[in-house]
């Protein structure tokens, strides 16, 4: 592999940045002109599947592998409202070898993945945060937070996701999320 460190980069250079959680998925650099984008969508996962370590004394670097992983957008993660084991979310199969490949090679972390009840997902939102917090509380056992922490109801049929639509009317059910990202800005003098 070949690196080198660039002082200058131009339109359809591809570059790679040093990063620990600074940027995200979405997040744009810029020099000087303020910009404004409309939010890079994540669409809901429609396969879910649970991750289990072969060896409990690496929790440390399959947290840190997924969190990453989840970051460049190779996987959705979601943690369960009632605890229990990881989820991962993908639109695709294919998502789940990738991931399990990426965490044993570049992480060191065996893992078990296993298929998981669920079939869809919605991120739920209402006008009324004591509303939101009430439907979190009732359906806990079918809710869990992706990586910025938004609450997603889980539904392991379509019947059971319209029930949850019906009952729950002050409650908006999201097939995608936007991520607006975050802009980075520097005013160069010179």
């Amino acid at each position: 592999q070949r690196r080198e460190l660039l002082d200058v980069a131009y339109p359809g250079d591809i570059i790679g940045i040093p990063n620990h959680g600074t940027l995200q998925l979405g997040d744009t650099l810029t020099e000087g002109e303020e910009l404004q984008f409309t939010g890079l969508p994540f669409f809901s996962p429609e396969i879910f599947q649970t991750v289990e370590l072969a060896d409990p004394m690496r929790g440390k670097q399959l947290k840190l592998g997924l969190t990453q992983l989840g970051e460049e957008g190779a996987i959705q993660v979601f943690r369960p409202h009632a605890g229990g084991a990881l989820l991962l979310g993908a639109v695709g199969t294919l998502q789940f070898e990738v991931v399990a490949h990426r965490l044993k090679h570049e992480y060191g972390v065996d893992t078990r993945l296993a298929s998981a009840k669920y079939q869809m997902a919605r991120w739920v939102t209402a006008d009324d945060p004591r509303e939101l917090k009430r439907f979190i509380d009732t359906n806990g056992h079918r809710v869990a937070y992706d990586a910025v922490d938004a609450p997603t109801f889980l539904a392991s049929f379509g019947a059971e996701l319209s029930v949850a639509q019906e009952s729950w009317k002050l409650i908006n059910f999201h097939r995608l999320r936007e991520h607006a990202g975050l802009v980075f800005q520097t005013h160069m003098d010179g």
